[in-house]
């Protein structure tokens, strides 16, 4: 049988990373005992066994040693990148926390180039804490591109069927306008619907969220929709891609959500974010607090396979157990079906 064997990092070990990493694992365990797939946690055990005690969720993730990662028998297991460290402290941006993700991630990253994992899914980080450890990058995309060599990566949301991708994503609002290029929608075009076409998708229509309001009305607010986004739109429906726009912000996903389009390629981090966030992040009325996040991440356009939890660190809740798995879960599945598209996983033998 075929079970696609995924990395799953636990993020800054001062968020909430490590205590929603054990729960998804606690719920997929019967899965994974079932032989569906593997996982590979990676983190500080250190930090990871003391919130899980503080917090009273089972360790249900056994260690690993290094010599053991390839063994395709796992099915589920912890592998310590932090060997010796001591606890993180928890609800707080850290230079050790930063070095914590950083080792993780570049671990799982490892895994995946040499074939030992066949993706990872990663953990929620801290752009600050990473910063402070002296690894100077804006995030989890261009940190992924860095090690993998990529050239030009894509970061998708995904709730639902409300799926986006983005032109440009961590840059300064004035920095946009120059930054939507022919070359680069042509690109991102090109990844969101390979990526349709790995999730099983017969359509897969794509619209092109507008840079400017309304389109740029004529020119009256701006001609980089039509000088720049309309004439490529025309090339690549000639290439055969099913592709429509420029389309208004303020209706493009009001037809996303209404399944008029397949996935929908927003100009700009904002943009595209807040209508899945706001789709995807469930409030209670009364208190005005979240209850549970939905959603998933993922980067196009990598030499492996990443999905990623669409939420923060929350260090404001960090260690107080309240924190959902939810949009991990999804994270996780979503790897496994991405996985399974892209090629065979590996072959067992036996399952445990």
């Amino acid at each position: 049988m075929f079970r696609p064997r995924i990395a799953v990092t636990t993020g800054d070990p001062a968020g909430v990373g490590p205590e929603i990493v054990a729960r998804a694992a606690g719920v997929l365990r019967p899965r994974i005992e079932n032989g569906e797939f593997a996982l590979l946690l990676i983190g500080s055990a250190a930090t990871h066994k003391a919130v899980l005690a503080d917090l009273g969720i089972e360790d249900v993730s056994p260690a690993i040693t290094k010599d053991r990662l390839a063994d395709p028998s796992i099915g589920l297991a912890f592998h310590d990148v932090d060997q010796g460290g001591a606890r993180v402290p928890v609800g707080r941006s850290t230079a050790e926390g930063g070095r914590v993700a950083y080792d993780a991630i570049a671990e799982s990253v490892r895994l995946a180039l040499d074939g030992t994992v066949d993706a990872i899914c990663t953990g929620p980080i801290s752009k600050e804490a990473l910063n402070f450890a002296g690894h100077h990058y804006s995030g989890h995309t261009e940190l992924l591109a860095d090690l993998t060599k990529a050239r030009d990566s894509v970061m998708l949301l995904a709730h639902g069927n409300m799926r986006v991708s983005h032109i440009t994503t961590h840059v300064a609002l004035e920095d946009v306008p120059r930054r939507v290029t022919p070359e680069r929608i042509r690109r991102v075009v090109t990844l969101t619907d390979e990526a349709l076409k790995a999730l099983g998708l017969g359509r897969r229509k794509i619209a092109i969220a507008a840079l400017n309001p309304h389109a740029g009305e004529g020119g009256l607010f701006g001609r980089q929709d039509i000088d720049v986004v309309e004439p490529t739109i025309r090339e690549l429906k000639a290439s055969g891609f099913d592709v429509e726009g420029p389309v208004p912000g303020d209706t493009v996903f009001v037809k996303l959500h209404a399944k008029q389009y397949d996935a929908v390629v927003a100009m700009y981090h904002d943009q595209g974010h807040i209508p899945v966030k706001l789709l995807g992040f469930s409030v209670d009325a009364e208190t005005g607090k979240w209850n549970a996040l939905s959603g998933v991440n993922v980067t196009l356009g990598l030499p492996i396979i990443r999905t990623s939890v669409d939420h923060g660190t929350a260090f404001d809740i960090a260690g107080k157990g309240i924190a959902s798995e939810t949009s991990l879960i999804e994270a996780i599945e979503l790897a496994i079906q991405l996985a399974a598209a892209r090629q065979p996983a590996r072959r067992l033998d036996a399952v445990p």
